[in-house]
């Protein structure tokens, strides 16, 4: 008697629940993002103009300060261009001594809940239209990159990077995920030269991890431009470097902090090259404090410390923070961490450019 082959059970589908707990919703791929928000070649080759000049000055060979500078994150694209279009402005003024690149942060990390940043919720209403936010997100990166301005970054959620890593001059990886496998490996294979945070304790150590395991080629797994799970090959990305950035201690920005820092670098066979996160805990959580922060870069700079490659800034249209009410909100104000306002910001940037002259 012929056994009876079992019935297969029905293949998934997108929309099916499963275990009462989890429902999976198609998004396009990134190929198909890419194919509806095309780069020219123009705009192709002005990027990789964009991080030859990035990399020129972590090489040493660009005494130019980089300044990563905008918005905390990224929640009105109307405001956003607005920014970019008065700093693709002040970088025609100051391009002699800084070199200006436009934080364009889509993805916000979350102690515990929160809104997730434009490419999660792009309508700041809980609806999670991540189709809109990840086409909105792309589009404004082109849009700004289109003005002249290299493209700044977090990549928070590694399985979004491919929608708009061909835009991008420069990353961030934050402290909470400097620590992560994933996301050593994902800097691996950017083009873009990345920034590593230290950890949230203010220990370099993590950070000097990363640096190391980014420079290493890495087969790990992955999700195609096509969408498909696939094996990534990456060759390994030489163009890192660490990013103070504070920590429960307390700043780490002065010159004891980045001497120590320096040494750390130098003991592990890496290169001395170092950026400070005005922000955060460099400025104790308070905005205004940036300012302080980045005099103080300067002047180790002018005293001769040519490790201190860049800063960042948080900055916007107007000062300060915001809660989230769409039904209220303020143009230009940001809606997570309190900015620098923009008048602040290009009287900084002037000062600090006429001072590095």
């Amino acid at each position: 008697m012929n056994a009876v082959t079992p019935a297969l059970s029905p293949a998934p589908t997108v929309n099916r629940i499963a275990a009462g707990r989890t429902r999976t919703l198609p998004l396009p791929t990134a190929a198909e993002l890419r194919g509806q928000l095309p780069l020219s070649s123009t705009l192709t080759a002005r990027i990789e103009t964009h991080r030859h000049a990035i990399r020129a000055i972590l090489d040493g060979e660009d005494d130019r300060l980089l300044v990563v500078t905008g918005p905390c994150s990224i929640h009105d694209p109307k405001a956003a261009l607005e920014y970019a279009e008065r700093l693709a402005a002040l970088n025609e003024r100051l391009g002699d001594r800084l070199l200006l690149v436009m934080r364009v942060y889509v993805e916000k990390p979350r102690t515990t809940v929160g809104w997730k940043g434009l490419a999660y919720d792009p309508h700041l209403d809980g609806s999670d239209d991540m189709a809109a936010g990840l086409a909105t997100a792309r589009r404004l990166m082109r849009d700004i990159a289109e003005l002249g301005l290299p493209i700044a970054t977090e990549l928070l959620q590694p399985m979004a990077a491919a929608y708009f890593d061909d835009l991008l001059s420069w990353v961030a990886i934050g402290a909470r995920t400097t620590e992560s496998q994933i996301h050593r490996e994902l800097a691996s294979g950017l083009a873009a030269t990345v920034g590593f945070k230290n950890g949230t304790q203010g220990n370099v150590d993590v950070a000097i991890a990363a640096i190391q395991a980014a420079a290493h080629p890495h087969r790990h797994f992955g999700v195609s431009v096509d969408g498909t799970p696939a094996l990534i090959e990456t060759q390994g990305n030489p163009s890192t470097h660490l990013v103070l950035r504070g920590g429960h201690a307390g700043p780490n920005h002065g010159p004891e902090s980045v001497a120590a820092s320096r040494r750390a670098l130098e003991q592990a066979g890496l290169r001395a090259r170092l950026m400070v996160d005005c922000s955060h805990a460099n400025s104790r959580k308070d905005h205004r404090r940036q300012t302080e922060v980045l005099h103080d870069v300067i002047d180790q700079r002018l005293a001769g410390d040519d490790s201190l490659i860049g800063v960042m800034l948080e900055s916007h249209l107007f000062e300060g923070k915001q809660p989230l009410n769409p039904a209220a909100l303020r143009y230009g104000v940001s809606i997570t961490d309190a900015c620098l306002g923009w008048e602040t910001t290009e009287q900084l940037l002037e000062r600090a450019a006429e001072r590095l002259r």
